[in-house]
């Protein structure tokens, strides 16, 4: 039965110009990003004036600008850094192809601060089991798995697919396949197994890292019987590896268990293998909006780049620094959070529920592990705020000096809890997405924080919004990037052509990437995002493609065709919520059992998150001319929005019969 959340006490206001959090000069002086711009303007003989000014010449100046980032950073690469960008265009241009790294070597290299002793992953869950691994630990154990990867055939471009829990095996598993230069793709544990098999087919992957059971609320979930289904509906497996110490299923390949491969004894006696800047690294998997879920191909190099310019300098993470993400192997902040072990900074890992055996359990993990840096959603400070969780009178959070979110739109309530509740720290929104693994807005040490904004776009990333006149770097649009950017995907796997790459971001709008969303991009630079401009439902922060739920539906034979569509409702975490629209075979009528057995359907072959909060009978569906659902037309129509196209729809008395219906304004259903 859903949980009921009360709306809030207080009406949404316009949002504030009026800054909300302002850095000291001394906090803004001794950032990373403000030592950059120091370098940056040393390096060129110039001032530079401010953030923008930085920005500026990052977009002025490309060839000059990325090699100055990349010497700052001290990566660790070889081989010849000009070009900095080959080719023209955001759709075909690559970064810096005369050279080669392992991203692997520079998350575990010896010489960041603290060099083999520092403590870099911490691992808990909510069991209360704890693990701390120190840098040259963690070295060993990745250099012995990768080794153990070579000695049974896996080879650079191999795909390696994990169905993993937020463990530091998990990290020690990812980082070795990119060790040995295999493309990494992991999924959370509760995504059903026809689910999984949709988005490993694909990529015909050699190897599976799998955990066993999975501890969630309390209870101890087995996935033997998931693993060995998913296993059996790829033909290409050759190989399994158990991650954690249950008793493994009977696959149809032979499983091996992490615990035991041996970690090498000299790490220093081993050379990292070194691969192009744009190999592939991970492979993501796009929400399934409009059929089976696009693999997303992301470059080692760009990826590397990416997180580390957005974790050391718009993050401002560094040595001893802690950050927590609540993440899971399925969602890309999972590989984006890795980056922060090349800025020096400590990653914490948690496993299991956020209000787990307390409502609180989040925050006492927080207090416990002196996290210095919390990433978390609107959904999830939507809970503590409606749970009445008050985390800085309960627990020490003095540690704690910055926050992030992400995954849907702060309210300005939110922002107000923290300040309250939390303390008085800048709160950064974050914005971009699985198909540029980073973020087109995000924080800025240098600037002010403002109700509802980013404080900034993406250094040296051109994002402008589409209008009537083209794109602007001020106004409101569709968000659009007209200059390549490094965590631009290198393709969709098996798109030989790059047809469908090219339809996917490129066909809308010629020689700019379109990205889905809404944007407002503000006079002083910062940015607010409005929402997404496609039939995505973002429900409790997470991105769910319709088309995943129509093919679920298919197997509840009383409903003939459906429609998933987001409602805006306030009192629902995250200020919407999930309405499944129905047409059933004739003469048949939406009943209780009926309702329960469509949300159990969704539940096990889909997760949790793919349950409607609301399922409506309706008599038909919204349809364009050419036969196609039109969900934009239901969305516009439940939130009282005006319909973009109605004069496209074969039907538009539909939209009467969904403004008439009673059940689309009552309460949630159990």
């Amino acid at each position: 039965m859903p949980v009921r959340h009360r709306p809030p006490a207080v009406r949404r206001r316009a949002v504030s110009d009026e800054p909300w959090f302002v850095p000291s000069p001394e906090a803004a002086a001794g950032s990373a990003m403000a030592a950059f711009m120091r370098f940056a303007a040393g390096r060129l003989g110039r001032p530079i004036t401010g953030y923008s000014g930085l920005h500026a010449i990052a977009l002025q100046e490309p060839a000059a600008f990325w090699p100055l980032l990349l010497e700052f950073s001290g990566l660790l690469v070889e081989g010849d850094p000009a070009p900095a960008i080959a080719g023209t265009g955001v759709e075909h241009a690559r970064f810096f192809p005369g050279l080669s790294l392992s991203y692997a070597e520079n998350l575990l290299r010896a010489d960041l601060t603290g060099g083999d002793d520092a403590i870099v992953v911490v691992a808990t869950d909510e069991t209360g089991a704890r693990e701390e691994v120190r840098r040259g630990e963690l070295r060993r154990r990745v250099l012995g798995l990768a080794a153990h990867f070579r000695g049974i055939g896996l080879r650079p471009g191999d795909r390696v697919v994990a169905i993993a829990r937020n463990t530091a095996e998990s990290v020690v598993a990812c980082l070795a396949t990119a060790a040995v230069g295999a493309a990494w793709s992991s999924v959370a544990p509760d995504l059903a197994a026809d689910a999984v098999r949709d988005r490993f087919l694909p990529l015909a992957p050699r190897l599976l890292l799998f955990h066993g059971a999975h501890p969630y609320q309390g209870a101890r979930r087995d996935l033997g019987e998931r693993v060995a289904t998913i296993s059996r509906g790829l033909p290409t497996l050759e190989r399994a590896i158990a991650l954690d110490l249950e008793p493994g299923p009977a696959l149809p390949v032979p499983v091996t268990r992490l615990g035991d491969i041996p970690p090498v004894t000299d790490a220093g006696a081993i050379a990292w293998e070194r691969f192009p800047f744009n190999h592939p690294l991970f492979v993501l998997f796009s929400s399934g909006t409009t059929g089976a879920p696009k693999c997303i191909v992301h470059g080692a190099g760009g990826t590397l780049m990416e997180h580390w310019k957005e974790l050391r300098l718009h993050s401002d993470l560094g040595p001893g620094d802690r950050l927590y993400f609540t993440t899971s192997c399925g969602w890309m902040m999972w590989n984006w959070q890795l980056g922060c072990l090349a800025t020096g900074a400590t990653l914490v890992l948690y496993d299991g529920s956020p209000s787990y055996p307390e409502p609180d359990a989040l925050w006492r993990m927080i207090a416990r592990e002196g996290v210095t840096a919390f990433g978390t959603s609107p959904a999830y400070l939507q809970y503590c705020r409606d749970a009445g969780l008050e985390p800085r009178a309960a627990h020490d959070l003095s540690r704690l000096r910055m926050m992030l979110s992400t995954g849907s739109i702060l309210y300005e309530h939110q922002y107000d809890w923290v300040r309250e509740h939390v303390g008085s720290l800048p709160l950064q929104s974050i914005s971009g997405g699985t198909d540029i693994i980073g973020c087109f807005v995000l924080g800025n040490p240098l600037l002010p924080v403002r109700r509802g904004a980013s404080q900034s776009v993406s250094l040296g990333y051109d994002v402008r919004v589409m209008t009537d006149a083209g794109p602007r770097r001020e106004g409101t649009g569709e968000l659009v990037c007209v200059a390549p950017f490094p965590s631009r995907p290198l393709g969709l796997f098996g798109d030989a052509d790059g047809a469908r790459f090219h339809a996917a971001y490129f066909a809308q709008h010629e020689g700019c990437w379109t990205h889905g969303d809404f944007l407002r991009l503000e006079p002083d630079g910062s940015a607010r995002v409005l929402g997404r401009s496609d039939g995505t439902l973002n429900i409790r922060g997470i991105r769910i493609g319709p088309a995943e739920i129509y093919g679920i539906l298919h197997h509840v034979p009383e409903v003939v065709e459906a429609m998933a569509v987001e409602q805006r409702w306030p009192a629902e975490i995250g200020g919407s919520r999930m309405v499944l629209l129905v047409v059933l075979r004739e003469g048949l009528r939406l009943d209780r059992p009926l309702i329960l057995r469509i949300k159990r359907e969704l539940s096990q072959r889909g997760s949790p998150a793919h349950v409607p909060a609301v399922v409506a009978q309706v008599s038909q569906l919204p349809m364009t001319l050419n036969g196609k659902r039109s969900e934009r037309a239901a969305t516009d129509q439940l939130n009282g929005d005006p319909v973009r196209n109605r004069a496209a729809l074969r039907n538009p008395e539909s939209l009467d019969e969904l403004a008439a219906h009673p059940d689309l304004r009552r309460a949630v259903q159990p």
